[in-house]
């Protein structure tokens, strides 16, 4: 038996025969281009017939799993009009090479520059230029993907694989995907996590031809990928899967069903999200609201500030879409790992504790104020509440209900209609939690984010690998930093709730239940099994 370790992208598990996928790889051959004027007409075919191909894709994806995710082909074919990455092509192509080769050449130099970006969410854009690049190359030069040549489903072993390989497969051939490279915040991943698919990522495993056609298991709980497991080993997979599969089932009796304990202590179980797509899942898995929506994304992946409008109508969007259900928006939580050029953040030898968050947004009022304004003109449209990040004292939230009360002034004197917003703060910061007592007479709720306030606590950069096994979420100051909040939020009358990743840990569900908390924040994936977990405390 071969054992293979790698990042989960879902938990889950799947027994079956590896199909190894590989890619019939086109020829990009430098061979100067005999008629430049062709080359560029050949170019500009391609980019046509590959929007043609991305729009379909989008309509496969729309109908198999959801707009969220099909709107990764709407993205591809925006990419496939940014004039930098066309006129750079165009520029090669007219210096002699022909149209394959500059679009190879150009997709290399725009997949290194994603890749080496700190932020992990821009590190996995570069698997989404490789895609659009390689699209256009296989039309240019007739190459294809390869199909899955299989009459039952497959574990698809892959080196990586694009969204767009990934959604053009057959799902029903499909039990689990487990590639060699790749990012669990991967589109390839979020499309796989939407498919329901237990997949591994980043496994450095071996390509190798003897592997096609074994027996495999791939385990979504312990990300383990086991080759050819002995008949014990892989009975007892089959068993726990069977096992997984009807716990999965019966979740879904639990729609409708109320987050109360067996002696009637309620938790609320909202959703944390990324965009207005987002909501969808949470309605789908019947999420209570939306306990964080990461108002940052808005601003990642672009060349510059999504203006008011735009924040207004994914915020509106979102709103609608909850149905009179709380939605909390996070402010601008840049920084850090989060890096949007555009802001022209000098780089910090320690940024987890630099420039970032509110820090940014309270030294940029126009930038804090443009978001305040979406927020409290799309209130009219739901229920919302605001929350800042990275707060450390008491003056900091004096200053920002100061700038607060100057945009609902400026919106009432437009006679902008505006709804009743709750506004609370990130716990994420020991001195926020040592504070707590103070602070919650400045606010309507806390949400605590476990994952900065055990690096902040622990000493412990969250990003860094070397410390995963000190990086302790359940160390005692941690959890006492935790409780600490809660009571302080409590005595001063105000809800507390956990948004961070902690949220999602059924292990500690009774740790917080007992300590008070309010409500619990996670992925619209873990609504159900937490709901079963709360109701049988």
């Amino acid at each position: 038996m071969v054992k293979c370790t790698g990042k989960s992208v879902l938990k889950g598990i799947a027994v079956g025969r590896i199909c190894l996928y590989r890619k019939k790889v086109a020829d990009v051959s430098h061979a100067p281009a005999e008629n430049v004027e062709k080359e560029l007409e050949r170019f500009d075919l391609a980019v046509g017939r590959a929007k043609e191909q991305l729009a379909a894709l989008y309509e496969n994806a729309l109908k198999s799993v959801g707009e969220e995710e099909a709107m990764i082909f709407d993205v591809h074919s925006m990419m496939l009009e940014d004039e930098g990455y066309l006129e750079d092509i165009r520029a090669l192509i007219q210096d002699g090479r022909n149209a394959q080769a500059a679009v190879h050449e150009t997709g290399q130099q725009y997949s290194r520059m994603f890749a080496e970006m700190d932020d992990e969410y821009m590190k996995a854009r570069s698997a989404d230029v490789l895609d659009i690049s390689g699209r256009v190359i296989d039309i240019l030069t007739g190459a294809g993907e390869m199909s899955i040549q299989s009459q039952t489903p497959v574990i698809l072993l892959a080196d990586d694989l694009t969204p767009s390989e990934t959604i053009s497969m057959d799902k029903s051939k499909i039990l689990a995907f487990v590639t060699v490279h790749g990012s669990a915040s991967s589109h390839t991943a979020i499309l796989a996590r939407s498919m329901n698919l237990p997949s591994l990522v980043n496994t450095q495993t071996e390509l190798l031809e003897e592997y096609h056609g074994k027996m495999a298991v791939v385990d979504g709980f312990h990300g383990e990928l086991l080759i050819d497991p002995p008949q014990d080993i892989l009975d007892a997979m089959i068993l726990k899967r069977d096992q997984w599969t009807a716990e999965r089932e019966g979740l879904r009796g639990l729609i409708g069903a109320d987050n109360v304990t067996r002696d009637g202590r309620r938790v609320n179980v909202y959703c944390n999200i990324g965009n207005a797509q987002d909501a969808d899942s949470v309605l789908a898995a019947d999420g209570g609201g939306i306990g964080l929506f990461r108002s940052e994304f808005l601003f990642l992946g672009r060349d510059s500030c999504p203006s008011e409008e735009e924040q207004f109508e994914s915020y509106k969007k979102v709103l609608e879409k909850m149905q009179g259900k709380k939605v909390i928006i996070r402010t601008l939580d840049i920084g850090a790992d989060k890096k949007a050029d555009y802001l022209d953040l000098e780089p910090e030898e320690n940024p987890a504790l630099g420039y970032r968050a509110i820090r940014i947004c309270m030294d940029r009022p126009e930038l804090f104020c443009t978001q305040l304004r979406a927020i409290y003109r799309a209130s009219a449209f739901g229920t919302a509440a605001i929350m800042f990040p990275m707060i450390i004292s008491l003056e900091e939230i004096r200053e920002i209900k100061r700038i607060v009360e100057g945009v609902k002034k400026e919106l009432a004197d437009k006679q902008v209609p505006m709804g009743e917003v709750e506004l609370g703060i990130m716990i994420e910061t020991p001195a926020a939690a040592l504070i707590s007592d103070e602070l919650a007479g400045e606010v309507d709720f806390f949400s605590i984010g476990t994952n900065d306030l055990t690096q902040y606590t622990l000493a412990a950069d969250r990003q860094n690998q070397k410390l995963e096994k000190i990086c302790d979420t359940h160390h005692k100051a941690v959890l006492k930093l935790i409780g600490m909040t809660v009571e302080n939020g409590h005595k001063k009358g105000i809800w507390v709730g956990i948004c961070g990743e902690l949220a999602a840990d059924l292990s500690l569900t009774r740790t917080f239940v007992d300590m008070g908390v309010d409500e619990l924040s996670v992925s619209p994936a873990y609504v159900l099994e937490l709901r079963k977990t709360i109701r049988e405390l």
